[in-house]
């Protein structure tokens, strides 16, 4: 089973500690949201999620994922040091490969300390200690991080071994920190000759301080479907990258055989790139784009060779020709890798496959590189793990149209029409309104695209209304396409909250409206409300008229009956109308629900002291309501004329209050008000 990545999202990688709101939560909300909003999904799409980090307590992973929602969906925790986020992806892929699930997310994030890593615990057994001894007994200790000594004792047997020069591994992090200035995403962007990065200080000889990568606080997140679950949405194959091959590997006895760069990874790398090379089918001398680990220049320049860009002892000629940048063979770190873009440990891996992506989908701006079409990721973490992958640009992603691919749990999602749902009238309504030029400001206001997943009695419909300046407006029933806010509810609270019968605020925290993509735009709906309220009206008043026997408080029919109360209500209209102090005092809008106590016919007023000018109308079932009041008419004629003690009345059950109960004390307002006049 193919596997494709259909949504990348990333956070700015930043220094630790930089940004007061940027606690892993905050990062892992930023990326995931990111991601799915680039699939066109929601997060009650996803089925899995393997959430990467190093650093942190337990189930963090939940932590991040539940205020996105809490769908119950298994979420596993991973840690691998350096390769945790790219192990993410590989278990991802794993469970879409083997056919166990077909909509997955992968999510790495880390909040770092400053300076270079360290051990935390000193209670219990170091996992890299074999590899210090190895170190230890060829090279001894010496006063730089251990890290540092590892990957620049590598370089010290690349040099001895085949003549590198210092040079070499300076002018790795030269292009590097240069590729980084066009990464808006990177921790830093500054531009560095190769005199400045060889003269600036030296942590381990031959790395210098501007060759080693910094730590870094950041998120970067994926979404992994199967190749079935594109099948049934083809609207996603334009931005599909297909995940063509990837391995995860761990170190082989060769690793402690005295050698520094097989003790670092040399062989771990060089068997997961030809099992992918295997799956996918390709060679080296295919690849077009590369994010390999350089957490270290050494890292990077080791790793040419056991990836099979040149050959062993090569790197040094393949640097001199320029074989690694932009206008060489291949395009390496475009990002600009771990040494400028960052290093937050769980998401490094992640964003490989983000900036991968982007490019193999002609989305990287300034670093794009020309012409890419398969593009291969490298993350290692000592200890040790090392993953490989394999991409492939969406345009070469050949289908196989004669396999036989089971459907998905629902069946075909155009089997349903928009007549079978409730909220139908909402949207005609919605488009109505933005198609119509008289409507042009609403749409310069809104200037955003909406998706709604709405589930009712007859399955799923999806509804895409595009409100954005500078395209054609339009709302449109099964369109799955790309939207800047995806909004997820059953059809009778959508249409609540589209009705104004719902505040969505509050639908929102009780989990009846689930929001993905960029929330904030959620607020732009009210700018379509009240439009949908009209519509709605007078959706009701031609239904009643085509009912006459249909008992309807909204109908004009029933409008039409004669109540006491009717004369209450117009003597409130007024004295509102002439006393601004009265609606200032009221600061509410109440819907009164008055029943004839012989007949049962009902009536609805609705009034609103809050609005300028106040509004007193018998013809509005749709405006929200801090407070709802039904009582006989009778009754409410007694209350307003002080015959009858309003807090009496609750307690004897003869009126009924929902909503904000206090605001009913209020109607001594109108009490005192009206008293002289009935």
């Amino acid at each position: 089973m193919k596997v494709f990545v259909v949504g990348v999202g990333m956070t700015n990688f930043e220094k630790p500690g930089r940004r007061d709101d940027f606690d892993y939560p905050d990062m892992a909300l930023e990326a995931t949201n990111a991601a799915l909003t680039d699939a066109n999904l929601a997060y009650t799409d996803v089925e899995r999620a393997f959430v990467g980090y190093c650093y942190g307590e337990s189930c963090c992973g939940q932590k991040s994922l539940y205020q996105l929602g809490m769908t119950g969906i298994p979420i596993v925790n991973v840690n691998n040091n350096c390769a945790t986020g790219s192990s993410a992806l590989y278990l991802g892929h794993e469970m879409l490969a083997g056919n166990r699930s077909d909509c997955v997310l992968a999510l790495g994030f880390e909040k770092m300390q400053r300076g270079s890593l360290g051990a935390l615990w000193q209670d219990r057994a170091n996992p890299i200690e074999n590899h210090m001894a190895v170190m230890v007994e060829k090279y001894g200790y010496e006063s730089g991080p251990p890290t540092a000594q590892l990957f620049g004792n590598a370089g010290r047997e690349h040099m001895s071994k085949y003549g590198t020069k210092p040079e070499h591994f300076a002018k790795i992090a030269e292009k590097n920190h240069c590729h980084s200035v066009n990464n808006p995403r990177s921790q830093f962007k500054d531009l560095y000759s190769l005199q400045q990065v060889q003269h600036s200080k030296y942590i381990h000889d031959p790395l210098t301080k501007l060759q080693c990568c910094p730590t870094s606080d950041g998120a970067a997140a994926a979404v992994l479907v199967s190749e079935r679950f594109l099948a049934l949405r083809p609207h996603l194959k334009r931005s599909a990258v297909e995940l063509m091959g990837i391995s995860l590997t761990t170190d082989l006895a060769s690793t402690f055989e005295g050698s520094a760069m097989r003790l670092v990874g040399y062989d771990m790398t060089r068997l997961a790139a030809q099992q992918v090379y295997s799956q996918a089918n390709i060679t080296p001398d295919q690849l077009d784009v590369i994010e390999l680990h350089d957490c270290f220049s050494a890292n990077e320049l080791i790793t040419y060779e056991a990836l099979g860009l040149c050959p062993e002892g090569g790197s040094g000629a393949f640097i001199d020709r320029g074989d690694n940048t932009y206008g060489g063979k291949y395009v390496i770190n475009p990002s600009g890798g771990l040494i400028s873009k960052g290093h937050p440990l769980g998401a490094t891996g992640i964003a490989q496959c983000v900036e991968l992506c982007l490019q193999l989908r002609g989305l990287a701006g300034k670093r794009q590189v020309a012409n890419a079409r398969i593009g291969l990721q490298h993350n290692l973490g000592l200890g040790g793990a090392c993953v490989v992958a394999a991409y492939k640009k969406p345009n070469s992603v050949e289908f196989d149209r004669k396999s036989s691919l089971p459907k998905l749990l629902g069946g075909n999602p155009t089997a349903v029409k928009a007549s079978d749902f409730k909220c139908a009238a909402v949207f005609d309504a919605i488009a109505e309104q933005i198609t119509d030029p008289k409507n042009a400001d609403v749409v310069k206001k809104t200037n955003a695209s909406y998706k709604f997943k709405v589930t009712g009695k007859a399955g799923q419909g999806v509804w895409l209304v595009n409100a954005k300046v500078g395209s054609s407006p339009f709302v449109r029933f099964m369109d799955d396409g790309k939207a800047d806010c995806v909004l997820t509810a059953k059809d009778d609270d959508l249409f609540d909250i589209m009705s104004g019968k719902l505040d969505s605020m509050k639908a929102f925290l009780g989990g009846k409206l689930k929001l993905s993509g960029n929330p904030t735009l959620a607020t732009k709906l009210n700018q379509f409300q009240g439009k949908v309220k009209e519509a709605l009206k007078n959706q009701k008043k031609s239904n009643a008229l085509d009912a006459d026997s249909e008992k309807d408080f909204s109908s004009k029919s029933q409008n039409s009956s004669s109540f006491a109360s009717d004369k209450i209500f117009d003597d409130i209209k007024q004295k509102l109308t002439l006393d601004p102090g009265l609606a200032k005092k009221v600061g509410a809008a109440f819907r009164f629900v008055i029943r004839d106590s012989v007949s049962q016919t009902g009536k609805s007023w609705f009034v609103n002291t809050k609005s300028n000018p106040p509004l007193v109308s018998s013809d509005d079932d749709y405006s929200k309501a801090d407070c709802t009041i039904e009582v006989t008419d009778d009754d409410f004629v007694k209350i307003i004329e002080g015959k009858l003690n309003p807090q009496t009345a609750f307690f004897n059950k003869q009126l009924k209050v929902t909503g904000n109960v206090m605001l009913a004390t209020k109607l001594t307002q109108f009490q005192q008000k009206n008293v002289s006049k009935l």
